[in-house]
């Protein structure tokens, strides 16, 4: 695995910010949730050995194992690296010229996905690619032509959620035995979910106030439902097990519970941990949370 898209596009902006990746950092929380109440316990600073580093995007390939695309200083591009909690060991997945994005585990855990980044010329190729766990092989492909993936959400083993980069964004469906997207939705946040329900959740930037809207992938002709506006100046959530959303502003963590408590609810404060501004969140459904801060 030391190789891991088709169209050309060049979008200067976008490698302009893959190509000056902030320092960030990726804790895990354990996390238990009874109605309206949050406790976060035991907390663990996965990154210490790459202070100075890129680590982000994290995906968890189960219970206790977290991918994440890992940039050291040394390092032209990312790389995926794949953490085991309970071993407490990290083993590097890829180890390539092009960078590897959005790590993510899918089917029976045997294989795991990423956009990989490529440079043609001025030009920036970006397409997604899944490789085997084991390592046997390159990889492959999920798409023979579409391009421009920034980021994507596995609906099914088929199916695909997927952020392209364009002018504007669009937000887009796709199954992987085809090269024919459907367009969802365009100006929308980087960050979407699937729902415990089925349904796609997804920020919706089409008005000054941000929104989080769920989309009913069974009726798409059917607008979008807006849940609710977003915390100030954030874009990423996570989705808990029971319904819930998590976003973060700054050290804050609020939760926003469709049933129980409709309004966003600060949860947890972690300026104690030094974490100050946090970004992605990602949980497992097993009681655990990673975060990404800078």
């Amino acid at each position: 695995m030391r190789t891991l898209f088709c169209l050309l596009l060049c979008f200067t902006g976008f490698t302009s910010l893959l190509a000056q990746l902030p320092k960030t950092q990726v804790y895990v929380f354990d996390l238990a949730v009874q109605d309206t109440t949050v406790t976060f316990t035991n907390p663990q600073y996965l990154t210490a050995f790459n202070k100075l580093g890129y680590n982000n995007q994290p995906h968890w390939q189960d219970r206790n194992q977290l991918l994440l695309s890992v940039q050291l200083p040394e390092m032209e591009q990312p790389d995926v690296f794949s953490f085991d909690l309970t071993a407490k060991t990290k083993l590097r997945m890829t180890r390539t010229l092009s960078g590897e994005y959005s790590p993510k585990a899918l089917g029976d855990g045997r294989r795991f996905s990423a956009v990989r980044q490529e440079f043609s010329g001025q030009d920036t190729i970006l397409r997604l690619w899944e490789f085997p766990t084991n390592l046997s092989n390159n990889g492959r492909p999920v798409f023979k032509y579409i391009n421009g993936i920034g980021y994507y959400e596995w609906l099914n083993s088929q199916q695909l959620a997927l952020f392209l980069v364009g002018t504007p964004n669009t937000l887009a469906m796709a199954s992987a035995d085809s090269d024919s997207p459907r367009t969802l939705a365009t100006n929308t946040g980087r960050c979407f979910r699937r729902l415990p329900n089925g349904n796609l959740a997804y920020v919706s930037k089409e008005t000054p106030s941000w929104t989080i809207v769920e989309q009913n992938l069974y009726r798409l002709a059917s607008p979008p439902r807006v849940i609710t506006s977003c915390i100030e100046g954030s874009e990423d959530f996570a989705v808990l097990s029971d319904g819930s959303y998590l976003m973060a502003g700054g050290s804050k963590i609020y939760r926003f519970d469709p049933i129980r408590s409709p309004k966003w609810t600060e949860v947890v404060d972690l300026r104690f941990y030094g974490i100050r501004n946090i970004t992605r969140m990602e949980a497992n459904g097993f009681g655990k949370l990673a975060i990404v801060a800078d």
